[in-house]
């Protein structure tokens, strides 16, 4: 294909998203954005295709120059962490005409968001970006998100792990920066580098998707406001005898399925013999207290188990509901108009739970948000949560000191066959490390006409918001973040023995209950 043809390809496909009627435009940006970019990837068709995208900003309207603004975003962001690519290099050709319009902008309106979106790739553009956006009325978090994007690492003292959703969320005191620094001080300057760029895109990704629906739908409801972020409450949870646990005879040893009787201060299996560790409160099952059963020291396990600690923070379930959890649903489950509420969540939950004599576990439970509703639905006698994280399980029995907790494997669970009455997974499934185990876990120790509740989300069928869906890069998902289709996690269901009763899939959720099979 010749250069000229190339050229009048993208032309007529340009020429065709600036002309259509509303109903019209989002097939035609995807027949133009596929033609450039796909998934993450430049086509041959890009570099040359720059110029024609920016000429086309001063002849569209507001409505279509987000569109365009979004697609040059990609278009640079496919280049990333390089800076003087072909594409980045055309791209930030244009820069004097994008801070034109920005400094034309309130702040109040959608294209501000791809406006911003655009600008966040331009590190060595940070002084004029930030006072050509002086005057726009930005959210703090988006504020904030925007000056990370634009600021470059300093090896010297680098701040990792707290830069999604936006630095904002965090307000970091001086004891937990201090905290920051241990944990990274063991880190290479190889890790280092890695996890800086796994925060800017993440950061990306959320500017990316906030944007992309903001210019499709309007402006987002959900931003935050200027007061003062929700204090971590604070307590430390009190002691639970290792009896609190023997009433849940759902309970065996991880190590060989045997039972499990208490001991001051842990649990032993009859069988092995091998004992487990119970602090204020918590369960672990994650290791044995045997010679010769510590944690791999392999140099990959340590390297993710230093990078995983970034999280562990005390009051870090505290701090995920207030502020990463919201705007992980925002990305998740295009939730960007408040359309699925905390309330609605406690609905489902709470009239979908079943009845119990037994177990019901709340699997994945973090901070206990949903432990919380479970209990009320079901009594707290018979709710179990279990987390693989020590710290947000502390939080969790801060908040619910009449609920034992377990530290446990998703995917290994510490259950005898047939054993529980329900089972809860809300927000998870996707944070595991296999969702199809998970689920044929859960199958196994469903006792028949036992119920999973869960919530979950699916990919977006419009090929950009996908893009953005997938591209958080956290430290266990350093390949980008994985989401399913719904009818894959029906097969996952249906070969656990799990039939679905009822399902509910707003915007990008997925609502499920099933029923285990008799």
């Amino acid at each position: 294909m010749t250069y000229s043809t190339v050229r009048s390809a993208t032309r007529d496909l340009l020429e065709a998203f600036t002309e259509a009627p509303p109903e019209r435009r989002e097939v035609e940006f995807r027949r133009l954005t596929e033609t450039v970019w796909r998934g993450g990837a430049l086509t041959g068709h890009a570099a040359t295709a720059v110029g024609d995208l920016r000429a086309a900003l001063d002849r569209t309207q507001a409505a279509q120059q987000g569109y365009l603004l979004v697609l040059l975003g990609l278009l640079v962001e496919a280049e990333y962490p390089e800076t003087g690519g072909e594409v980045h290099t055309a791209v930030r050709d244009g820069m004097e005409h994008y801070l034109d319009l920005a400094r034309g902008l309130t702040g109040d309106e959608p294209l501000t968001f791809a406006m911003l979106y655009l600008l966040a790739h331009f590190p060595a553009d940070r002084d004029r970006i930030l006072d050509a956006v002086r005057g726009m009325r930005l959210a703090p978090d988006d504020r904030t998100r925007l000056d990370r994007c634009l600021s470059e690492l300093d090896h010297d003292d680098p701040d990792l792990g707290r830069a999604w959703p936006s630095p904002w969320d965090w307000g970091l005191t001086g004891q937990e920066r201090e905290f920051d620094r241990r944990w990274i001080a063991d880190l290479s300057r190889e890790q280092v580098t890695r996890t800086w760029r796994w925060d800017t895109r993440s950061v990306y990704a959320y500017m990316g998707a906030k944007a992309y629906w903001a210019v499709q739908h309007g402006m987002p409801k959900n931003t935050a406001s200027d007061g003062p972020r929700a204090a971590v409450p604070a307590g430390v949870p009190q002691e639970l005898p290792p009896s609190a646990y023997t009433r849940h005879a759902a309970l065996c040893c991880p190590h060989c399925g045997g039972r499990l009787r208490p001991d001051p201060n842990r649990l032993t299996c009859d069988s092995c013999q091998a004992g487990y560790a119970v602090r204020r409160g918590v369960l672990d099952l994650s290791q044995r207290l045997r010679p010769g059963t510590a944690l791999s020291e392999t140099p990959e396990d340590v390297e993710k188990d230093v990078l995983q600690n970034a999280a562990a923070m005390r009051g870090i379930g505290f701090r995920y509901e207030s502020g990463m959890r919201p705007a992980f649903l925002n990305v998740m489950g295009m939730n960007w108009d408040d359309a699925v509420t905390p309330a609605d969540e406690d609905e489902y939950l709470t009239t979908r739970s079943g009845s119990a004599t037994g177990t019901v576990l709340d699997l994945a439970a973090g901070a206990g948000r949903w432990t919380s509703v479970l209990a009320d639905a079901v009594r707290p006698e018979h709710v179990l949560a279990l987390d693989l994280s020590g710290e947000m399980l502390l939080d969790l029995r801060t908040r619910l000191p009449q609920i034992p907790a377990v530290r446990a494997s998703a995917v290994d669970l510490p259950f005898a066959d047939a054993s529980l009455d329900g089972v809860n997974c809300w927000n998870a499934l996707q944070a595991l490390p296999d969702a199809e185990q998970a689920i044929n876990e859960i199958g196994r120790c469903l006792r028949p006409g036992g119920v999973l509740t869960m919530m979950t989300f699916v990919w977006s069928p419009d090929p950009v918001y996908r893009y953005f869906q997938h591209s958080h890069h956290f430290p266990a998902r350093p390949e980008g973040f994985p989401l399913f289709e719904s009818a894959e996690v029906h097969t996952w269901l249906d070969r656990a023995g799990l039939t679905v009763r009822h399902q509910d899939t707003p915007g990008t959720f997925l609502f499920i209950t099933a029923e285990r099979q008799a």
